[in-house]
């Protein structure tokens, strides 16, 4: 059983899926992805990913271009050998279809076959272009002269002894109807066992494909015989609507990629047909489902993205880094209320460890029950007034800083007067000398409440460190810095730069406890802003410090 349904996959045949909601999920990451500029992969990175892809559940790992070069022949190979004979995946025993990518000639078919053949499921998938943009222009080729080349390598492909192969119309949604009906079915006589339709420049409409998936299936002779593959591109950002439009048609067979890497603008991303399938699937697709084990997305996604360096948007859907996030206030007290509110699958589901509180994301949207709710996680008990004083002084805070941190909040209860502190130390200059040849060195003045001035110069790793030495010296408090960030909030040389800094007593005195027995040490953060990093580092120290120093009076 996979990991998203309760119905098992059907036994695997060619050209033919027994259960007719079944989709087949053929994975081209390590191809079509890897075309993706910059994204270039190892033999042993391939490998890798080979085998998540196995305990993903996909169907069929398109495993590379043989013909590109000796080096993804040799990739191909291995995943042939290593995964495609196998079973790495954890559910349901099945082992992947390998397919190998090329172009329709001799040479091309005969290095593909020889890299997977020694698969348990060994696939040819050889491809040529059908629009007569492209006839005309790239392959230079007539209708007639493009049909036979399809018939003869599809027969030359079987005659290697294949008895699994893709034929693909490159360019198809700008291909003439009539000309892929014929061409289609000729490759399904000539012994094709999946049809391909390449939305290759991603420029169809949602209805348009369809409406050709429905088309093909019911025009082109043989189709009976033969799966409907989509392979959709994201130029006008409709890859993954164009995939469910043309499963709903009845393609059978959906080439997607880990995260929608590929050329130009991507491919289909896997996580967002295989979700949209999983959520909706009994409800308005008539029953289709996926084998995939929905609870290895997250864990291919990260290794995709580490492997292939294409760094994921945060607002990439499911598997970016605030796709489960939630910072508004409205939508933090209907998930506290129940998570169906704003969350329409859990993130459990794609292979999220949900730990306490870590898809609240606390900053100045937040509201106060989500607040009470994180202090509450955290081990803090407190009442009305006390949660609505630290609330004024979280949201000024927050003005300050785009997420407030745990360390933050614990920082506002251990001192519930962060608004307002009395200065006993103010910054009244500093000097900096700084460079390759010597030591920082900070000289500093300091302001005490009463207007008497203390000065210190101390030398350190770098300015800031020499600095924060310098204040100590004039303070004399044994200080831990636990947590120091420097952001810049504007653009150019002259950014204003805002620093976080939270410390506590090195001498870790007067600890909090807290509801789950924790012991919980004060700790006291500060916020400095300006052009000037140092000054700005210093700022944030000193308010750090007056909070401690205030609680101590």
């Amino acid at each position: 059983m996979n990991g998203t349904h309760s119905r098992s996959r059907p036994e695997y045949f060619p050209g033919h899926i027994e259960d007719p909601s079944y989709i087949r999920i053929a994975d081209t990451t390590l191809r079509d992805g890897e075309q993706a500029p910059g994204a270039a992969m190892t033999a042993d990175q391939k490998l890798r990913i080979a085998r998540q892809l196995a305990k993903l559940g996909v169907d069929i790992i398109e495993a590379g271009f043989p013909s590109a070069s000796q080096e993804d022949f040799n990739a191909v190979k291995m995943i042939a050998q290593e995964v495609g004979r196998n079973c790495d995946g954890d559910d349901d025993g099945y082992v992947p279809v390998i397919s190998a990518f090329s172009r329709c000639n001799e040479n091309d078919i005969r290095c593909a076959w020889e890299a997977v053949r020694h698969a348990k499921r060994p696939r040819l998938f050889t491809f040529i272009a059908t629009s007569p943009i492209h006839m005309e222009y790239k392959l230079r080729k007539t209708k007639d002269e493009v049909l036979r080349i399809a018939r003869e390598m599809v027969n030359f492909a079987r005659s290697l002894g294949c008895r699994d192969i893709q034929f693909g119309a490159e360019d198809a949604t700008r291909s003439d109807r009539e000309f892929l009906y014929e061409i289609f079915g000729e490759a399904i006589k000539a012994g094709a066992t999946t049809v391909a339709i390449g939305d290759t420049v991603g420029i169809t409409m949602p209805f348009e494909l369809g409406k050709l998936v429905a088309d093909i299936k019911a025009n082109t002779p043989g189709i009976q015989n033969a799966v409907i593959a989509v392979h959709c591109h994201n130029d006008l950002g409709h890859a993954t609507a164009n995939t469910i439009e043309g499963a709903r048609a009845g393609a059978r067979q959906l080439e997607v990629t880990i995260n929608g890497i590929g050329e130009r603008a991507g491919n289909c991303a896997l996580e967002e047909v295989v979700m949209a399938l999983r959520c909706r699937g009994d409800h308005i697709f008539d029953g289709l489902y996926t084998g995939i084990n929905t609870k290895h997305i997250l864990k291919t996604s990260k290794m995709v993205e580490e492997f292939s360096g294409m760094h994921l948007q945060p607002h990439k859907a499911l598997v970016g880094a605030n796709a489960f996030l939630h910072e508004s206030g409205i939508h933090q007290a209907g998930l506290l209320k129940h998570r169906s509110t704003y969350e329409i699958l859990s993130p459990e589901d794609i292979g999220y460890e949900r730990s306490s509180g870590a898809n609240m994301v606390l900053g100045k949207l937040s509201g106060r029950q989500a607040l009470k709710n994180r202090l509450k996680e955290l081990g803090y008990e407190l009442k009305e007034d006390e949660v609505e004083s630290v609330f004024q002084n979280f949201k000024a805070m927050a003005e300050k800083k785009k997420r407030v941190t745990d360390a933050d909040l614990k920082a506002l209860v251990s001192s519930d007067k962060v608004s307002h502190v009395e200065h006993i130390w103010k910054l009244g200059g500093l000097e900096v000398t700084c460079g390759t040849v010597n030591f920082s060195s900070t000289t500093i003045k300091l302001v005490t409440i009463d207007g008497s001035t203390h000065v210190a110069c101390s030398v350190g790793k770098g300015p800031v460190d020499s600095a924060y030495k310098a204040v100590d010296l004039i303070v004399k408090e044994a200080v831990k810095v636990l947590e120091y960030s420097l952001n810049t909030v504007t653009e150019g040389t002259d950014a204003i730069a805002t620093t976080h800094v939270v410390i506590r007593r090195e001498n870790k005195q007067s600890p909090t406890s807290t509801l789950n027995g924790n012991i919980v040490y004060p700790t006291f953060s500060g916020i400095g802003e300006g052009v000037d990093v140092v000054v700005s580092s210093v700022e944030a120290y000193l308010n750090a410090l007056n909070q401690m120093l205030n609680l101590k009076e």
